[in-house]
C-alpha cells in the first residue's frame, strides 16, 4: 500500500481552513493508503513562541485528528519532536540542498516580511526539515494545499538529488494529493487571503471552538458583493469556478467551496441550488450547516483534551510506531553517504 505522510502546526486556534483543508482530508485518505500524521511542533519553534502554550497546542491538534475521525489503530498519530530521526535527516538534506532552492521559497519572504535579516534559520531551512518528516518515512504521497506545493516540490528536488549523487535509487518522488473543493480554505472577510489566526478580525474565520451563536453571526457578516449568487455558467468544463468569477468574486466562490466541503456535495450541485438567489438564504444555510458539522466537532476535541492521559499514551504509542518505520530508513541513509 502506498503511504501517505503529512503534519499540522500546533500554532493554537484552530479553524475551519484547518479542518477542511487538511484534517478532513486525512481521515478520508486512511481508507486508501498506509498514513501517518504528526504534530509538527519542530516547525512551530520557528518563530518566537511560548513553551507552555505550545504543549497545550499539540494537544489541542493531536486531540483534533482524533475527534475528527482519524482512526489511531489505522493510521499513526504522533509528536514530530519525538522521533529523532526526522532532525537527523534534515541535517543530511541540508548538506544535499542548493541555497539557489531555498532562495525560490515565497512562504519564508512572506513570513520574514520586512525583518528578514532577523528571521531564524530555522524558518529559512523548515523547508529542508519538511522533506525530512516526509521522506523519513518514505511517503508515497503528500496531501496539499495550493500552499505548499512549492514545499513539496523541493522535497522531490531533494530526493532525486540525493538519488543522483549517491547513485541510489532509495528516496520516493513523492506525489501530491490535490484533494475537495476548499483546499485553501480563504478569509471571510477578505477572499484573497488565506484563513489565517494572524489575522487581526476574529470575524475573518471560522474557530473550531466558536459557539453556534458566533458561527451563524460570522457568517452572517462575512463578505460578499452586491450580485446575486452566480449560475452554473460561472463554472468551465470541469466544474470548478471560471477564473475571471475566482477573481471578480472571490469572497463569493470561497462561501461557495466552503459549503460544498463542509456538504461534501459537489459544487455544481451546491451552484444549481442557490443560483441567482439572494446571499440571505444562501447565508442563512451555510451557517446552519457548519453549525452541525463543526459543534460535535468542538465537544468532541474538548472531550479528548480533558482526558490527557489517555491522549498521552495515544502518542507515546505513536511515536514508537513511527520510529519503528524510519529509523532502518534513515539508518540507510547514513550508510549510503559513508557514516561509520
Amino acid at each position: 500500500m502506498d503511504r501517505v505522510f503529512s503534519g499540522v502546526q500546533p500554532t493554537g486556534n484552530l479553524h475551519l481552513g484547518n479542518y477542511l483543508g487538511a484534517i478532513k482530508n486525512f481521515v478520508k485518505l486512511q481508507n486508501k493508503y498506509d498514513c501517518i500524521y504528526c504534530v509538527v511542533d519542530m516547525h512551530a519553534i520557528t518563530v518566537k513562541h511560548d513553551p507552555n502554550i505550545l504543549k497545550k497546542n499539540v494537544l489541542e491538534v493531536a486531540s483534533a485528528f482524533v475527534a475528527a475521525g482519524i482512526d489511531p489503530e489505522k493510521s499513526i498519530i504522533f509528536v514530530q519532536s519525538q522521533v529523532a530521526y526526522h532532525a537527523e535527516l534534515a541535517w543530511i538534506f541540508n548538506c544535499v540542498s542548493r541555497l539557489g532552492w531555498l532562495n525560490r521559497m515565497t512562504q519564508f519572504k512572506e513570513k520574514a516580511g520586512k525583518n528578514r535579516e532577523r528571521a531564524s534559520v530555522g524558518l529559512y531551512t523548515y523547508p529542508i526539515l519538511m522533506a525530512a518528516d516526509i521522506l523519513a518515512y518514505h511517503a508515497t504521497h503528500v496531501p496539499v494545499g495550493d500552499d505548499q506545493r512549492q514545499h513539496l516540490e523541493l522535497a522531490r528536488d531533494i530526493a532525486t538529488k540525493f538519488n543522483n549523487d549517491f547513485k541510489k535509487d532509495f528516496f520516493p518522488i513523492t506525489e501530491p494529493v490535490i484533494m475537495g473543493p476548499a483546499t485553501r480554505v480563504m478569509s471571510l472577510r477578505d477572499g484573497k487571503k488565506k484563513m489565517s489566526k494572524s489575522e487581526e478580525s476574529d470575524y475573518s474565520r471560522l474557530n473550531l471552538t466558536d459557539s453556534p451563536d458566533d458561527i451563524i453571526n460570522k457568517i452572517k457578516k462575512a463578505k460578499t458583493d452586491p450580485l446575486p449568487l452566480p449560475s452554473l455558467d460561472s463554472l468551465d468544463k470541469n466544474n470548478l469556478f471560471k477564473e475571471k468569477i475566482i477573481l471578480e468574486r472571490p469572497e463569493t466562490v470561497n462561501l461557495l467551496n466552503i459549503f460544498s466541503a463542509l456538504s461534501d456535495e459537489p459544487i455544481e450541485k451546491i451552484v444549481k441550488i442557490y443560483s441567482e438567489k439572494q446571499f440571505s438564504i444562501f447565508k442563512k444555510d451555510l451557517g446552519e450547516l457548519a453549525v452541525s458539522v463543526l459543534g460535535p466537532l468542538n465537544k468532541k476535541i474538548k472531550k479528548l483534551k480533558d482526558d490527557q492521559t489517555y491522549m498521552e499514551t495515544l502518542l507515546d504509542q505513536g511515536a514508537e510506531r513511527a520510529r519503528e518505520i524510519s529509523r532502518p530508513i534513515v539508518e540507510e541513509t547514513k550508510k549510503i553517504v559513508g557514516y561509520a
